[in-house]
């Protein structure tokens, strides 16, 4: 008399298999768009912390900086990073690049700014209370150029001069702030 093996058929093996791939496909395309919302969310939370350190670098030096990083054209600490009441590290764009910036103003002195990031979602609603114009006036010296505050371009790279649409739904992805 012959007693039945115990235990699984191939068949049924690879159908498990096949199961456990798809939910694992399903989870994964959902992690994605939770990264993406993240690293907006991320994003739009060091613009405001940026916005509170130029608050504080006004107060203590009497005007805004010439520029978020050293390294440019600016004067020795006349930049937010290691300038007098600034940042000891700027936050940069979760893809490493920099935030967009213009000091506004007229000759060295610098009093407002334009601070933008690039998100990657479309249809944050951050989108529909930022600035979304270039400011009006001109750069004070040395700082880098202004940007529109509209863009069709994503995935961090700078808030640009391409026109885009002002409101979530449309191309825009520039969250801007101005002073």
């Amino acid at each position: 008399m012959r007693t039945a093996a115990k235990g699984f058929t191939l068949i049924e093996l690879l159908i498990v298999i096949a199961i456990i791939g798809i939910l694992a496909g399903i989870v994964l395309a959902a992690l994605g768009n939770s990264r993406t919302n993240g690293a907006d969310a991320k994003r739009v939370s060091e613009i405001r912390q940026i916005q509170y350190a130029l608050e504080l670098y006004r107060n203590i030096n009497g005007s805004y900086p010439c520029a978020l990083y050293t390294g440019g054209t600016c004067a020795a600490g006349s930049t937010l990073q290691g300038g007098t009441g600034g940042m000891r590290n700027v936050p940069r764009d979760p893809s490493g690049t920099g935030y967009s910036y213009a000091g506004t103003g007229s000759g060295s002195t610098c009093s407002g700014y334009h601070l933008g990031a690039a998100l990657s979602i479309n249809t944050n609603q951050a989108l529909k209370s930022d600035r979304d114009a270039a400011v009006a006036g001109s750069v004070c010296t040395n700082s880098p150029a202004d940007f529109t505050g509209l863009s069709a371009t994503a995935g961090g790279t700078a808030c640009n001069t391409t026109a885009g649409t002002a409101q979530p739904g449309g191309t825009e992805t520039c969250f801007d702030v101005s002073l």
